[in-house]
């Protein structure tokens, strides 16, 4: 597309390896111009370099991302899907171009014999030039068509009243060929035509190289994928290695028996747009889990459209702005939204065409309620919605959060609750209950979805029964609204790992984990105590399910940031918490019910550790540049190259808390930031790189 005068491209990567799902999860992809990049959505991976000069990669361009853009951000008009962009992407080094090549060839083979037997039997088949997706007029016989196509177990997609579409790809062999025809009523044999590649001008054919990078000429036997793959995931600090206590992301425990369905191909190999009496066993599963969703939330009904949380906002708010349209209130846009929420609340409403309107919070972290009725009064007739986090952003179950919420509906808007933080509400309380019109759930934090290191991840809307005609339709499905995803569902091909943990845990055992959630939150909290202001607590001296580490003040006594904590937890075998957020400077740690005590332990010797290094820096018995938190983290290259610094190898290496056979050791040293953005486009490393890495 570039080479033909395009800006920008926009497609799915779903060809690549990826399972239909019923609808999802699937991996977008979007390239543009260097001159639009930094209107991206999403996360953009660069290259940079370490404090060794290896090469390194990183997050780019963080700066238009929504926890610091806020509403004027464009990071969060879509969701990530990690998992599945690794997923086509070892298709991609696993086939080569040649692969790719050789694939597309035979899918146009394919589909230009399958268009042969249509003309020669008379049918009007379009377009002239095509690829491996054509539509076939058929006028009055389209029923019966598609009819004696569901006998040779085969469907057709209907268009319009007079016109079937087929598309081919490479899993179609020549008898699915002959029974398309014979749907049609024609009797031909794959061996009466012969394809060549006569549809597609050779003016469209590419001839420049693709794929150039030696990694994509590496992998041909599945042992070395095997292993290539293995490699990388040895790089990674990710939950089977070690807690992950970043706040407000609820890291928890995805087990096996959750996980096993969705590689069936009773889930996987489904499309969404099926039709309905091959799909009762999904349908079934989606229904189920809605009502136990809505019972667990304490809303009416439940829409599993949207893609993430950040999607889940954004239909939540679109299904107030409907509400409010059809009562005759179109001019209420005004959203208030308190200054310490996430920032894809007000990135959100932006994107719903809402004006955002920041309400003010007190020294405590809660939102000041009389600041916030001062601002609903303002907005008056006006008001559309306010979004809050319910226990709030800071970690604190809010004790004003229903008189907010009376506010708001007072002067005639909508509450709009984010879900984030059902983790520490599952069994206990309901957002449906305490005043939420619609709130989102992050089917990927508190119902067991794994992150995927970024997607796939599920955001279902619940509303209470007045917002339910407004909830998103789907052209295919019904409603009376637009859709919000291209599939009625969203991503089903997940949902059974959420329907199959609440099966397993059932009330009782959902509750209890809500309950060791606060518990475990609160132990942290209390076993640093003293090393480490816990920043927010609650009227009773305790915090939610999460809490907020003040690392602040090292900077000005020791010249310590909170980086350099950060960066020293990945010595200690720790994924850090989530760094400067809510609260710059701060790290705000969530251990969720699935860690042990043991676990929870060895995290908190960590961070006595690194406190002990930090008074070691404020009494001057370590150099304020030259300690470990400095040149943190360290690598193999440290341990076994020259060593000149003023600490040993072991204390900067074998912290507390890291194991001494089982340690993670990072493959690159502290990251140059300001190299990364300057360098976005990601120029592949040398293959010395990868057989380096290898060794």
């Amino acid at each position: 597309p570039g080479a033909m005068g395009a800006d920008i491209a926009v497609g799915t990567t779903q060809r690549f390896g990826v399972p239909m799902g019923f609808g999802g999860p699937h991996a977008a992809y979007m390239a543009c111009k260097d001159a639009h990049k930094r209107a991206m959505p999403g996360r953009l991976v660069g290259v940079s370099i370490d404090a060794r000069g290896n090469k390194a990669y990183r997050l780019s361009l963080q700066t238009r991302e929504q926890h610091i853009r806020r509403e004027k951000a464009t990071s969060n008009v879509c969701t990530a899907q990690a998992l599945l962009a690794v997923m086509a992407s070892f298709y991609a080094v696993f086939h080569g171009p040649d692969g790719l090549r050789a694939i597309a060839q035979r899918i146009h083979r394919k589909t230009e014999r399958l268009v042969m037997g249509l003309e020669a039997g008379g049918f009007k088949v379009e377009p002239e030039m095509f690829f491996d997706t054509v539509t076939v007029e058929v006028g009055a016989l389209q029923g019966v068509i598609m009819q004696a196509g569901r006998r040779e177990r085969i469907n057709f997609r209907k268009v319009g009243d007079t016109k079937i579409g087929i598309a081919v790809d490479e899993t179609i062999r020549p008898a699915v060929l002959e029974g398309v025809w014979r749907a049609f009523g024609l009797d031909y044999q794959a061996e009466d035509f012969e394809a060549g590649y006569t549809r597609l001008p050779v003016e469209y054919h590419r001839t420049s190289d693709f794929m150039t990078h030696p990694i994509f000429h590496l992998n041909r036997a599945e042992t070395e994928m095997m292993r290539y793959m293995r490699r990388l995931a040895d790089r990674d600090l990710a939950l089977d290695r070690a807690m992950i206590p970043l706040g407000s992301c609820t890291m928890k425990l995805n087990s096996a028996a959750e996980m096993m369905p969705i590689t069936w191909p009773d889930f996987s190999n489904l499309h969404p747009f099926a039709p309905a009496d091959q799909v009762e066993g999904y349908h079934e599963l989606i229904e189920d889990l809605s009502a136990k969703l809505c019972t667990i939330t304490g809303y009416d009904a439940m829409s599993m459209q949207p893609n993430s949380g950040a999607q889940g906002e954004y239909a939540g708010l679109l299904t107030i702005a409907a509400y409010h349209r059809a009562r005759g209130e179109e001019d209420r846009k005004v959203c208030l939204i308190p200054i310490n929420a996430h920032g894809t609340n007000p990135a959100s409403a932006q994107m719903c065409g809402m004006d955002v309107v920041v309400t003010k919070c007190t020294e405590r972290g809660n939102i000041d309620v009389d600041d916030f009725r001062q601002k609903a009064e303002a907005a008056g007739d006006r008001l559309a919605a306010c979004m809050i986090t319910y226990p709030s952003t800071h970690g604190v179950f809010e004790e004003t959060v229903r008189e907010v919420c009376e506010i708001t509906h007072d002067h005639g808007g909508q509450v709009y609750i984010d879900g984030a933080n059902l983790n520490a509400m599952v069994g206990l309380a309901k957002p449906g209950e305490i005043g939420g019109d619609v709130s989102h759930l992050n089917l990927h934090k508190t119902f067991c979805i794994p992150h995927g290191g970024g997607g796939p991840g599920m955001g279902p809307i619940g509303v209470k029964a007045h917002l339910a005609p407004f909830l998103p339709g789907h052209p295919q499905t019904g409603g009376r609204e637009g859709p919000v995803s291209a599939a009625p569902y969203g991503s089903p091909g997940i949902l059974p790992i959420s329907w199959a943990y609440i099966l397993m845990m059932g009330g009782q055992g959902l509750t209890q984990a809500t309950k060791v959630a606060i518990l475990n939150g609160n132990y942290i909290a209390k076993r640093l105590e003293g090393a480490y202001d816990v920043l927010y607590k609650g009227s009773k001296g305790r915090v939610a399910h999460e809490c907020i580490l003040d690392t602040r003040p090292f900077e000005d006594s020791a010249g310590v940031t909170v980086d350099d904590i950060a960066k020293r937890l990945i010595d200690n075998g720790f994924h850090a918490p989530t760094m400067s957020w809510p609260v710059a400077g701060t790290l705000m740690v969530e251990p969720t019910e699935s860690e042990s005590k043991a676990e929870l332990d060895r995290f908190c010797d960590a961070m006595l550790s690194i406190r002990d290094e930090i008074r070691a820096i404020e009494k001057g018995d370590a150099d304020a540049e030259n300690n470990p938190l400095k040149h943190a983290p360290h690598t193999v290259e440290d341990l076994i190259g020259d060593w000149d610094r003023p600490y040993s190898r072991e204390q900067g290496c074998y912290p507390a808390g890291a194991f001494r056979v089982d340690k993670y050791w990072p493959p690159v040293n502290r990251v140059d930031n300001v190299y990364g953005d300057r360098h976005l486009v990601c120029t592949c490393p040398p293959l010395e790189d990868y057989q380096e890495a290898a060794e």
